[in-house]
């Protein structure tokens, strides 16, 4: 059974950073795509960056490009969102997902967010 958990979101400062944390139990980084996503209130779900499966590639919304990266540590079985010159704009509720195809689509509880101006 595939579990997500998100942690390490809260308040910060324009311009500062943080790291956000997924604890996955039952994920094989070699199937899955983990993929982080964020919502900010009154939004869509937007696609932040992605991490592939087996060669582990990444990809990153225009928006966020040279400011955050995703990385995983196979090891821990976990996978992180290092976000640098936060801004305002960057508010939102962030999830942690992993796509392995078809059906096989996780989700976290998300952490929140907030960067003050």
């Amino acid at each position: 059974q595939v579990q997500l958990v998100e942690s390490g979101g809260g308040l910060v400062q324009f311009g500062g950073s943080l790291r956000l944390s997924c604890a996955t139990s039952g994920v094989a980084f070699r199937r899955y795509t983990m993929i982080w996503y964020r919502q900010a209130p009154g939004k869509e779900r937007e696609l932040v960056a992605v991490l592939t499966s087996g060669g582990g590639s990444t990809d990153y919304a225009d928006s966020v490009k040279g400011r955050f990266t995703i990385y995983r540590d196979k090891t821990e079985n976990m996978v992180y969102l290092q976000m640098n010159s936060l801004r305002p704009e960057d508010t939102a509720v962030y999830y942690c997902n992993a796509w392995g195809g078809g059906s096989s689509d996780y989700w976290g509880q998300g952490t929140q967010v907030t960067v003050s101006s």
